[in-house]
């Protein structure tokens, strides 16, 4: 590792293992103080989580609640909320349980056998939702929504974190031409949501960290990014949702930006909106069984594209059987009408 002019070289070996280290210095020679203050205090989460499997005393340093506290903080402002604080510390392992939920990408598209529907439903969810542009966080906000009452339970499963009059002012002003501007915030306008059960004490992250689409709305003017995730909707795997992060944004040339809406809801291959009941009963199920791994760069993008061709091909299939359908109709309302026609003539 190297620190201003000095450059040390850590090898990685425990104290119960015969080593030659060809000049180096062994992870068990440096003083522990040292390796924490200044070397894992350095380190991203995924680094740090990779350290912790070199050996057996990185291990035990790499664990400590202090250190994941403070990388989750940096990695999601929103979590410093007390009453996500307090529900971080039911964790199993803390923050660090928290890190390995709510961090890689969610992969939840073969469901258990199991029938979600029996589980129990939520009293409440815990919505912790940060924007960054480029390093700078421009939104950030916790937002506890209730899960049993009749009204989330029949209406559309809709989280939205602004107001119809509320808006966010940002630093990010408007230049250049349109559609480079689309692509700059595409490339630099950054998203997480992650969604917390403060029962189970699990979390996931439902949103693609870059926008799967950046589009100006005709009649309005303003920029609609969309953030995806595609998750299992069913025990047949063939069938998906889409968790759908809307970001709305309005801005002329050369001023500055502002937010007016951070919502997300759940969509159907249909493009129907999933209600509270059924939305819930997927989202629980992809936090408890859904996968976790490292995003790769532009698989969200991948993934919601996949998720259009799946809905277009459903869509023409859909088509073509209504079209069956008429064709069957008419040919059936033909036959009876001749057969009647016969009738009257030979009568």
């Amino acid at each position: 590792m190297e620190s201003g002019t000095t450059t040390i070289t850590i090898t990685t070996v425990d104290h119960d293992h015969d080593h030659n280290h060809g000049g180096g210095t062994a992870i068990s020679d440096v003083h522990q103080d040292v390796i924490k203050t200044h070397i894992l205090t350095r380190l991203d989460g995924a680094t740090l989580a990779s350290a912790s499997c070199a050996s057996s005393h990185l291990h035990a340093l790499s664990t400590e609640e202090q250190l994941w506290r403070e990388i989750c903080s940096s990695t999601w402002p929103s979590i410093d909320d007390p009453r996500v604080r307090h529900v971080i510390s039911s964790f199993p392992g803390g923050y660090r349980s928290f890190f390995s939920d709510s961090f890689p990408l969610l992969h939840h598209r073969s469901p258990p056998k199991q029938h979600h529907h029996n589980r129990p439903f939520l009293a409440e969810i815990i919505s912790a939702v940060d924007v960054h542009y480029k390093e700078s966080l421009i939104f950030s906000k916790v937002q506890e929504n209730e899960t049993k009452s009749d009204w989330f339970l029949c209406s559309p499963l809709r989280f939205d974190l602004l107001g119809q009059k509320e808006s966010v002012q940002t630093p990010i002003r408007h230049v250049g031409e349109d559609q480079a501007w689309l692509d700059h915030l595409e490339e630099n306008l950054k998203l997480s949501w992650i969604l917390i059960d403060p029962t189970r004490n699990i979390a996931a992250n439902v949103s693609s960290r870059s926008p799967v689409s950046v589009q100006r709305q005709w009649l309005t003017g303003d920029v609609q990014l969309r953030y995806s995730m595609v998750i299992s909707g069913g025990e047949d795997s063939s069938e998906v949702v889409q968790c759908a992060v809307v970001v709305t944004c309005e801005g002329k040339v050369g001023g500055a930006m502002q937010v007016l809406e951070v919502s997300m809801q759940v969509e159907d291959l249909e493009g129907k909106h999933l209600n509270g009941k059924d939305g819930l009963v997927i989202l629980q199920g992809a936090m408890e069984s859904g996968k976790r791994k490292k995003e790769r760069k532009g698989e969200g993008k991948e993934r919601f594209e996949e998720f259009l061709t799946m809905k277009r091909e459903r869509k023409e299939r859909k088509q073509r059987r209504e079209k069956a359908l008429d064709m069957a109709c008419i040919a059936t309302g033909f036959t009876i009408f001749a057969a009647f026609w016969s009738f009257l003539l030979f009568r």
